[in-house]
């Protein structure tokens, strides 16, 4: 783990994924200046043994090195821009945006920033809650190579592997992809087992054997046991997030010029299915969605 700088360091969003990652920050000596709008985060980060500050421009005051851990780019350029916090930080200061943005849109945040003075690249992150707890994410960068460097000890306080992945932007890019590539196979190894179930084999024999066999993929090694046959439905993901990524691949597909039929499908699905689900319910509960829609089906 790289040592803290004496910088201060602002971190925007205290979310399940800000939490274990500021927390990590925190404990190799970085100087947090933390802030999430909704007080129930604040709370539980301060159990957690970090301290917050009372708004965006509180946090942002003084500071060389900005993290944003928010929901998506809108939130992020208020959070930045329209709230005035951006205009506190120290001069030549780098936002590191982590968020799950547009990346067209991250785009147009670095010209804004950029006439300010500011710095930025995106990195959005992959691993979930467990392995922001443990400092084992990988972070995609887009941004120029030297804003990278800067970065970089910070980000491998939370990171197994930085990879980055091209220009501004390329980081969201490179992280809606993915996780149109996770989305589809989790869809793809929940329908398995909703077949197999039917047909009389055992669930966990199929997810077994898809894992010992080229069907195996991240879901099926690490979400279908504990969150999916277990029923607790509980990984740490909303399948709203979820639905919103792919929707942003679709975006990037079609700025493209690419009539991408699987990431089309894809969208339309979780769309659907982010719609039925209960507010704040997890990705893995497509699960749940997928066998109601095939036993309403039979009905």
């Amino acid at each position: 783990m790289a040592a803290a700088s004496g910088e201060v360091v602002a971190f925007l969003g205290l979310g399940q994924m800000g939490r274990p990652m500021a927390r990590l920050l925190r404990n190799a000596g970085y100087r947090l200046q933390a802030f999430d709008v909704s007080p129930q985060s604040r709370a539980l980060y301060e159990a957690d043994g970090g301290a917050t500050v009372g708004s965006e421009a509180e946090a942002c005051r003084g500071a060389a090195l900005v993290i944003t851990m928010l929901p998506n780019g809108g939130i992020v350029q208020d959070a930045l821009i329209k709230s005035g916090a951006v205009k506190g930080v120290a001069s030549g200061a780098l936002v590191i945006e982590m968020s799950s943005s547009a990346p067209m849109q991250t785009r147009r945040l670095g010209e804004i920033l950029g006439d300010q003075g500011v710095a930025l690249i995106d990195a959005p992150v992959s691993g979930g809650v467990a392995r922001a707890t443990t400092g084992k994410l990988a972070i995609m960068v887009g941004g120029a190579v030297e804003n990278l460097e800067r970065a970089r000890p910070l980000l491998q306080c939370m990171a197994q592997s930085i990879l980055r992945v091209g220009p501004l932007g390329a980081g969201h890019a490179m992280k809606a992809l993915n996780n149109y590539v996770s989305a589809a196979g989790l869809v793809a190894a929940c329908e398995a087992v909703i077949v197999g179930r039917a047909f009389g084999l055992d669930p966990e024999t199929i997810v077994d054997t898809l894992n010992a066999s080229t069907g195996r993929n991240n879901s099926t090694e690490t979400k279908m046991k504990p969150f999916v046959l277990s029923g607790s439905f509980g990984s740490g993901f909303a399948a709203a997030l979820m639905a919103k990524d792919v929707a942003t691949a679709l975006d990037l597909a079609k700025s493209v010029g690419i009539d991408a039929d699987g990431i089309a499908a894809a969208a339309a699905l979780w769309r659907e299915a982010s719609g039925a689900m209960k507010p704040g319910a997890d990705h893995t509960a497509i699960f749940e969605f997928l066998s109601e829609r095939e036993g309403k089906k039979g009905e």
